[in-house]
């Protein structure tokens, strides 16, 4: 088997920077340490550069079906574009529709996913429907490799009600299972859509929209999932936590005992609400459930980032076209909601976070890798530069200048929501299980991802 020796680099972990070789021999890293030999590996210096873990994107929507379309990245581009950006492993969201057995949704997504992936891939599973069947099946697509669920408390078709949820989380702490919910209030939602239409007579101003998904329609729903989760007794992930009040609600439940962990995105980081206010063709392309917040939501993430109370980074990568986006033009309500991000996340998070002072090196990697790692059974297959685990290596260049770019993203998105934002510090190589598979967002290997198993290491 092949083997690299990576030479003169500093190695990154969510507790340490410090300078290390890396040996690796074919899939996996062999040794981790200063001064390495190896007369029979390929020397490449990486000096001057950082070498990450392989980044984890651990909540993406490839190839789904919703709004009356497809989403526009399958897991053939999604993958890429992720890849491009150093993200080697995701974790997307196979989805149970009404009416559907866990066996046959899950079967459903590794079609979509085998042999299209050009970088790793686990499945979380979306419940809409609960019966004792469904019961009985979370045993055995547990026992197939899905550690993790979803459960959402708004869509029609998705959202699932107070004594579902309590009774799905029983279930699942039973299985050693964790879910991650979706908090929204429905009814509040649905209310305000009705009130825009009657007062305005359409809803085709997206500037309308923030309001009818509230940040207060996001803390409700945070403070009921984890009350409910209290009483079974079971840890929850509140996914792409978008606001203030919906971290106090976390804050509040953590003081009472509630095991709760936390994961928000780039965009409810970088991206405000005034983007809702340009003119609706633009205003579409932006338009994300839950919707972008204020700065002061976004002031209140990077603290809650910083303190160590937000556990991961993900990109909610859901991404539409603008003539998708179009299906909106007379109702905001029909637009697709969702945006792509794929590749851009780890940049970003140099850029904004690290390059700023948010963030230091170590909690990037943690909120990018190590802990989505660790909380989704990945762990220490992936997520750590350590000896036996998978030799996903991200080669990270932080003088690299570069511009985000529409024309240059691997994604089927027609559109990139930073258009010209001006970026330093970029993903100069991505090695996948000991291959090169991206240099400079160039894809130099296609379709060589694996599923890989929660908890089988």
């Amino acid at each position: 088997m092949k083997k690299l020796l990576f030479q003169n680099g500093t190695v990154v972990s969510a507790s340490e920077t410090k300078k290390s070789d890396v040996l690796t021999e074919g899939e996996k890293i062999l040794a981790v340490g200063p001064n390495l030999k190896a007369e029979d590996a390929e020397i490449i210096d990486v000096s001057g550069k950082y070498l990450f873990p392989g980044f984890i994107d651990a909540h993406t929507h490839m190839d789904l079906e919703v709004s009356g379309t497809v989403t526009a990245d399958g897991f053939d581009t999604g993958t890429k574009a992720e890849l491009s950006g150093g993200t080697t492993c995701i974790v997307d969201f196979a989805t149970q529709n009404r009416g559907e057995s866990l066996i046959y949704a899950l079967a459903r997504w590794h079609k979509k996913a085998e042999g299209k992936s050009s970088c790793d891939y686990a499945f979380h599973l979306a419940l809409s429907d609960w019966n004792q069947e469904v019961s009985r099946e979370l045993e055995q697509v547990t026992a197939r490799g899905i550690r993790s669920f979803k459960l959402y408390t708004t869509y029609e078709g998705m959202a699932v009600d107070d004594r579902t949820i309590y009774e799905i989380l029983v279930r699942l702490k039973e299985l050693k299972g964790m879910a991650g919910i979706h908090c929204e209030n429905k009814g509040i939602i649905d209310a305000r859509l009705e009130e825009v239409l009657k007062k305005q007579g359409s809803r085709r101003h997206v500037s309308e929209y923030p309001w009818t998904r509230p940040a207060l329609a996001e803390a409700e729903a945070v403070g009921r999932v984890l009350k409910i989760a209290a009483c079974a007794d079971a840890p929850v992930v509140i996914v792409h936590l978008s606001s203030k009040e919906g971290y106090e609600e976390v804050r509040r439940a953590r003081e009472r005992g509630t095991s709760v962990y936390v994961e928000t995105c780039p965009q409810y980081l970088l991206l405000d609400e005034s983007r809702y206010c340009l003119p609706d063709q633009e205003a579409r392309k932006y338009m994300i459930a839950p919707p972008l917040r204020k700065k002061e939501d976004q002031q209140a993430l990077w603290k809650a980032l910083a303190e160590g109370e937000i556990q991961t980074i993900a990109t909610d990568h859901c991404s539409f076209t603008m003539r998708q986006k179009e299906f909106g033009a007379e109702d905001f309500a029909k637009t697709p909601c969702g945006m792509p991000g794929a590749e851009e996340r780890p940049a970003l998070m140099y850029h904004f976070g690290v390059g700023q002072g948010k963030l230091t090196l170590e909690q990037m990697c943690s909120l990018l890798a190590e802990y989505p790692a660790k909380l989704y059974h990945l762990y220490p297959r992936k997520g750590v530069i350590a000896p036996g685990s998978d030799a996903d290596l991200v080669v990270w260049n932080p003088k690299t200048e570069w511009t985000l770019s529409a024309g240059a993203q691997q994604s089927a998105a027609d559109y990139c929501p930073l258009e010209g934002v001006c970026m330093k510090g970029r993903a100069e190589r991505v090695y996948l299980r000991g291959s090169l598979a991206a240099e400079n967002g160039r894809i130099c290997k296609e379709y060589a991802g694996k599923y890989q198993m929660a908890g089988k290491e």
